[in-house]
């Protein structure tokens, strides 16, 4: 039998190893070919990656400058452009959200002098969601990507070195904040939803809330019924708050505005609206929701009942923005949990973000108390491991019926083992997880993974795990026994796959004893070693991490909120150095 021929030798050149460079990193890998990474620095640095790797092509996912004439003139560079084919221009899907465009794509093409116009490898396209800029760019773009970029490799394996000549260019320019900007006498909800979804993560919409400029995002819709209690309010007027949120009147109703950056001073990242302008917010009324609601009205926090009597199915789903779990936003979460818990359920799920299940604790929240005064960024992170471990022990310790995380999104850090506290853990096909934490500032981690790894995977799996930093697919998981479940259909529909697939198990003959199986389980892992002591061991390091002399966690951290440029590209991404 012959044995398969060998991959590629691929380098990923790219601006940041963000979501669909993971993506891409992780499938390519699976596929059989050789990936290392090169953070896009300077032309000299790209050059020399080249010379020390000597791949077969390079792969452009994420760039912000142009591949150097030097090397896209000697090898094969194929570029990923978030556009269909003829598409040019670096702000191609901010206009695409702007404009209402029903249908986009993702275009792989070869990089020459022109910017965006080389020759076409691949394209596919997809129906677009009203949804963000970077829900959109998590989802369609990347599985979009994928799909080409495997199918722009076949072509290369194939021997074919060119692609086809592109259609006639539609260059569209950098989009300007005068391009973005709201008014708000005269925007209806859709528009200025429209502007906010089209700027979300960077660069934001520039404003001011309390006459101060800052960069608005994270927007969403309020309800009519909410907004008849403020049909006297002038058009941009600030109304309330709710989970930190800010409600803002628009000319025919209103939206939520959840993370303000402010464009002058110290504390210029990305922020919860209410904690960025905490004295002014409080003086706004506080309209709390209950988490059984009409499906319109906004909230973080969400629960459903689904099924007959007697194989009931409880779903409580937090969405909260990138994944970031706060202090504040772990309180809640862990209040919600004891709550629904009570509920005559048998299955009880645990549904995080449409984006991100989570990402563990909120580095930005952190970093935010460092300009508090009388407040530090070590005695909030501090306070947020212990808030979330609080959850992941609320969970573990739910043994009365079944608890299953469902992951919709990606989830990296602590959100990967606060998954993982359930009984099960079902994830759709395009999710990546990152379980470990030493990618910032070699942070050891607590949430309990020392007892939720190794149940899974043995004491030598999950040394092994943690040791490896790099990105893993939900389909790599199941297999090795990280995640019981990938789902491999369509991403629509998964959580009604989901849903039916819970009740099921609310409804199966054998859940008694499932359950009374699971509790002796818990029991006899109390008695070998009891939770308390794994929480208390793990916070031993994390508090070195944060008060000790090495201040690799704070200077990362730092780093990461405040999008500091990369110095070097880290070495378990680097094969070639």
């Amino acid at each position: 039998m012959k044995s398969p021929p060998p991959g590629l030798r691929i380098l990923l050149l790219c601006h940041s190893f963000n979501s669909l460079t993971q993506r891409l990193f992780a499938e390519l890998r699976a596929h059989g070919h050789t990936v290392s990474v090169e953070i896009d620095i300077n032309d000299r640095v790209t050059e020399e990656a080249v010379e020390l790797f000597r791949p077969d092509l390079l792969l452009a996912p994420f760039l912000k400058r142009r591949i150097p004439a030097s090397v896209w003139q000697r090898l094969t560079c194929l570029v990923v452009h978030p556009g269909p084919p003829g598409d040019q221009g670096p702000s191609a899907l901010d206009w695409a959200v702007l404009q209402g465009v029903r249908d986009w794509g993702v275009t792989v093409l070869q990089a020459n002098a022109d910017y965006d116009a080389g020759p076409v490898w691949a394209h596919a396209a997809f129906a677009m969601r009203q949804a963000s800029k970077g829900s959109l760019y998590r989802r369609e773009v990347t599985q979009a990507a994928v799909q080409v970029t495997l199918a722009a490799l076949q072509r290369f394996e194939n021997g074919e070195r060119t692609g086809e000549s592109p259609p006639p260019a539609q260059w569209r320019p950098a989009m300007r904040q005068a391009d973005r900007a709201v008014d708000w006498t005269t925007d209806t909800t859709a528009e200025v939803l429209a502007r906010l979804r089209c700027a979300d993560g960077q660069p934001g919409v520039l404003d001011s809330l309390w006459g101060q400029a800052c960069y608005l995002m994270d927007g969403h819709a309020a309800s009519d019924a909410l907004m008849v209690r403020f049909t006297d309010a002038a058009p941009g007027t600030l109304l309330a708050v709710r989970d930190g949120v800010l409600l803002r009147r628009t000319r025919d109703g209103g939206v939520w505005i959840g993370h303000v950056r402010r464009a002058e001073g110290a504390a210029g990242f990305k922020q919860v609206a209410a904690q960025a302008f905490a004295t002014e917010a409080a003086a706004l009324p506080s309209l709390p929701v209950v988490l059984q609601r009409p499906d319109d009205e906004w909230g973080e926090l969400r629960y459903t009942e689904h099924g007959p009597e007697g194989a009931h199915v409880g779903c409580l789903r937090f969405d909260f923005h990138n994944g970031a779990m706060s202090t504040d936003r772990c309180e809640r979460l862990h209040a919600a949990w004891l709550t629904v818990r009570e509920r005559p359920v048998n299955v009880l799920l645990l549904m995080g973000g449409e984006d991100f299940f989570s990402n563990g604790i909120d580095l930005n929240a952190i970093e935010a108390a460092a300009h508090r005064p009388g407040d530090n960024a070590a005695n909030e992170s501090w306070r947020n491991i212990q808030a979330i471990n609080d959850v992941a022990l609320a969970v573990i310790t739910t043994t009365d019926r079944l608890t299953v995380s469902v992951l919709r999104g990606n989830a990296g850090a602590g959100g990967a083992f606060l998954a993982l506290a359930a009984d099960e853990v079902w994830g759709h096909e395009g999710v990546v997880l990152n379980p470990h934490y030493k990618n910032m500032g070699n942070l050891y981690g607590s949430e309990y993974w020392t007892y939720l790894l190794p149940r899974r995977l043995g004491e030598a799996g999950a040394r092994d795990l943690m040791a490896q930093r790099l990105p893993l697919l939900a389909r790599e998981a199941a297999q090795m026994g990280l995640i019981d479940h990938c789902d491999d259909k369509a991403r629509e529909g998964f959580e009604e796959r989901c849903l039916q697939r819970a009740l099921a198990l609310a409804a199966s003959c054998n859940l008694p004893q499932r359950l009374a199986a699971q509790q002796a389980t818990r029991e006899r892992d109390e008695s070998l070693r009891p939770l308390a002591h794994h929480r208390e061991q793990e916070l031993l390091r994390m508090h070195c991490n944060f008060y000790g002399f090495d201040p690799s966690y704070h200077v990362a951290r730092h780093h990461f909120v405040h999008k500091q440029p990369h110095a070097w590209t880290p070495r378990h991404l680097a094969l070639h150095r």
